[in-house]
């Protein structure tokens, strides 16, 4: 029972979480080192916490390969939707690593309390996208597992794990404002398509999204002001040393600017990558 499981902190209840390849185990110990930390039973960190792993602990299943040779399908047939069901339930999982590295990889970095608050909010609410991704799959006969996917999220934020700045740019600024970019044509074509169910999915997961990008780009820029940088010129910076996929449109510039992710930051990334 996760519930008898000791946490001593909420850095070494982030390393179990992030560490943990029961899945099932890996969402209920991040909602309880949520639960916790949010009823401030937790410290913040302690010197015996266990070390912050290089990967996150995974099933054997999905096989991972070269995003180059996932498959795509159309989404006018079932299993097409499975196949995005999969790749988006994907996503999400890294997605709670990811905000849990952060919080365990940084624990040691001289922010506010409220920035852990804020990461694991995100942590928490893309534990249940997960499961709501996943129930849906299970719904269509599927499970996640049941497909390949690929390594491409974690090895992006890879190389940001040694800057705390390089880590926001790279995760919550473009990797998450993509999905903010993505996920409202998908959302109508599923509707459109007859799948209610999974739309409004993601629709839980877009209006959730634009809050994680808020949290993001209030941090950096955060950081920014401390170090006296431009926040927009840091970024490009940041992305071009740390990021190789480019930043493409189209892009949803409203929700991107409601969040605080104004086009000065990426629109001279866009065109370079276009160049």
């Amino acid at each position: 029972m996760i519930e008898e499981v000791e946490i001593e902190s909420l850095r070494a209840g982030a390393v179990m979480a992030v560490s943990e390849a029961d899945l099932d185990r890996k969402i209920a110990l991040t909602r309880r080192t949520y639960k916790l930390w949010n009823e401030r039973c937790l410290s913040l960190r302690t010197p015996l916490d266990p070390s912050v792993p290089e990967r996150p602990g995974r099933p054997e299943k999905p096989l991972l390969v070269p995003p180059n040779q996932m498959k795509k399908r159309s989404l006018h047939s079932e299993h097409g939707r499975i196949a995005l069901l999969h790749a988006i339930c994907h996503i999400e999982l890294n997605a709670v690593d990811l905000a849990l590295d952060i919080v365990a990889r940084f624990a040691d970095q001289p922010v506010p309390r409220s920035f852990f608050d804020g990461w694991m909010q995100v942590a928490f609410e893309e534990a249940k996208h997960f499961m709501l991704v996943r129930d849906r799959l299970r719904s269509l006969g599927s499970d996640y597992g049941a497909l390949p996917a690929h390594d491409g999220l974690w090895q992006a934020a890879h190389s940001t794990r040694n800057s705390l700045t390089a880590r926001l740019a790279v995760v919550p600024l473009i990797l998450e404002a993509r999905g903010l970019d993505v996920t409202p044509s998908m959302r109508d074509k599923l509707r459109e398509l007859g799948d209610h169910e999974s739309a409004d999915i993601f629709s839980i997961i877009y209006e959730d999204e634009k809050g994680h990008v808020a949290i993001g780009a209030k941090w950096f820029r955060f950081l920014c002001a401390r170090e006296k940088r431009d926040p927009a010129q840091a970024y490009q910076d940041l992305v071009r040393t740390n990021f190789r996929g480019g930043t493409k449109p189209p892009f949803n510039d409203l929700a991107r600017a409601a969040a605080g992710l104004t086009p000065s930051f990426y629109r001279a990334l866009s065109s370079l990558s276009s160049a």
